[in-house]
């Protein structure tokens, strides 16, 4: 491949001369070739002792998770691009009695009235069919109203939360205050491992007080 690229470029390379003998019959053309300079560089990557073993192998913020779960009620995480680190963290409250809620944030419409209204939906219609709509229940209060006995409450899991407004994620960190059982679990975004934050604090409901 280097001498057909090196043939390649001398093809279209002129003399050294640039001088060509005139004949009427050619239109005569100088070429102008332009040199490109490359650099070499230098790309370190920095590796934790995770990436030996398995990211999946150890994890001693299990603990860490559920009582931030407990206490903030409203976790904004961050799972790597290659996904499954999240399901680890979903089974353990599952582990606890917690039963789950799975909405994709496209094409949620308004959260509010989609999980605490009653709202409507439009069918797409196909053809010449009449334009429809149809009611349907809370999302939140009509899966509260199905849990068992023994359930600890609901998880609303939101896939691709990112794409949601600050005020819609404002809600959805209020959610827990108006629902009690409930706690919401919203995915923004993605980072190399598997981290999160109270979710006040992405959809910037923290104050900060001045001491």
């Amino acid at each position: 491949m280097a001498a057909t690229a090196c043939s390649y470029h001398s093809a279209l390379r002129p003399s050294s001369r640039h001088h060509y003998r005139h004949n009427p019959l050619i239109k005569t053309t100088r070429v102008s070739t332009t040199q490109t300079k490359y650099h070499k560089a230098t790309i370190k990557c920095a590796r934790e002792f995770t990436d030996f073993i398995g990211g999946d192998l150890l994890k001693p913020d299990l603990g860490k998770w559920l009582s931030d779960v407990e206490e903030h009620k409203a976790i904004a995480i961050y799972s790597p691009h290659e996904g499954g680190y999240e399901g680890r963290y979903l089974n353990r409250l599952r582990y606890q009695g917690y039963r789950f809620l799975d909405l994709s944030a496209r094409g949620l419409g308004d959260p509010e009235t989609t999980l605490t209204k009653l709202h409507p939906v439009c069918p797409p219609h196909i053809g010449k069919q009449p334009i429809a709509r149809w009611y349907f229940p809370p999302e939140v209060d009509y899966r509260l109203s199905l849990l068992p006995p023994d359930a600890k409450g609901l998880v609303v899991w939101i896939l691709e939360a990112k794409v949601l407004s600050k005020a819609e994620l404002q809600f959805l960190a209020l959610l827990p205050t108006l629902r009690p059982k409930v706690r919401v679990i919203a995915e923004c975004g993605n980072w190399r491992k598997f981290v999160w934050t109270p979710l006040k604090d992405i959809a910037g409901l923290t104050t900060n007080e001045a001491v």
